[in-house]
């Protein structure tokens, strides 16, 4: 028996850019620590498991170390995987049913659109290994129900940080987000994930910490459509639309690889 296996980088125009995700189709429901060793060996950020059922598909994501419940950019390449290699139409909507919900994912011109729960964040007091781990000053400190959001002063900042991961990794959290107002005018907002107790010392482009982002410059500025960059080594590009208890993803993808796995 043999499984189809791709890896695509999503929400970049570009290989080797954005944030890579493994795409595993699945005949049928799949053994969760089967799934773990293969997201293991593909060792990217988060791995998408996909199986067809009815109209939709279930889909679960695992990073090299935990399953997570929500995840922007592998659902995201699920998509463009599904499209591309013309198990679904593009004309067709693709319904995903996971642990957070009914999510969807629709062609919107060269954009692919994904329809994620809003995950505001609520204010937090920092745990002392959260500031000194991550060797800044607060301009405000969130929390919601994954993760810790931190607003500092610039996005020098920002693109400067160097946290001390091991530190980082005994906060209970799946991760940390740090933001500020973006100095190039095309951005809203830029931001820098951290996830080193989920087995990600940085995500490249995290469309599910901008079901947080979203919302909270939402409240600072007023505006409910944002274009947003990740400021990490290889780069993010996600379209954000605030929309009540809903958050629009939009991004692109490429396919890098696709390869068969003997079982």
């Amino acid at each position: 028996m043999t499984i189809e296996i791709y890896q695509a980088d999503a929400f970049t125009d570009r290989p080797f850019g954005g944030n890579p995700a493994g795409v595993c189709i699945l005949p049928g429901p799949a053994d969760a620590l089967w799934m773990q060793k293969v997201a293991r060996d593909m060792n990217v950020s988060e791995t998408a498991f996909l199986n067809r059922e009815g109209g939709g598909c279930n889909l679960r994501w695992f990073t090299p170390s935990v399953e997570v419940e929500l995840c922007g950019h592998a659902t995201l390449a699920s998509a463009h995987i599904l499209w591309e290699s013309g198990l679904v139409s593009r004309k067709q909507g693709i319904e995903f049913y996971t642990l957070s919900g009914t999510l969807t994912a629709a062609v919107n011109g060269d954009m692919i659109e994904l329809d994620f729960p809003s995950e505001p964040e609520s204010r937090a007091e920092a745990p002392p290994a959260l500031t000194e781990s991550l060797g800044v000053e607060p301009v405000y400190l969130g929390k919601n129900r994954f993760d810790y959001l931190v607003e500092v002063g610039s996005e020098e900042i920002v693109r400067n940080l160097k946290p001390d991961f091991a530190l980082l990794a005994t906060i209970p959290v799946r991760g940390v987000m740090v933001t500020s107002v973006s100095d190039d005018a095309k951005y809203g907002f830029v931001s820098r994930f951290f996830g080193p107790a989920a087995g990600i010392n940085e995500d490249p482009a995290t469309g599910s910490a901008h079901c947080c982002l979203g919302p909270y410059w939402q409240k600072k500025t007023g505006k409910s459509e944002f274009l947003a960059y990740q400021a990490s080594e290889r780069g993010g590009v996600i379209g954000v639309r605030v929309m009540g208890g809903r958050v629009k993803l939009l991004g692109k993808a490429v396919t890098v690889f696709k390869g068969v796995m003997c079982v």
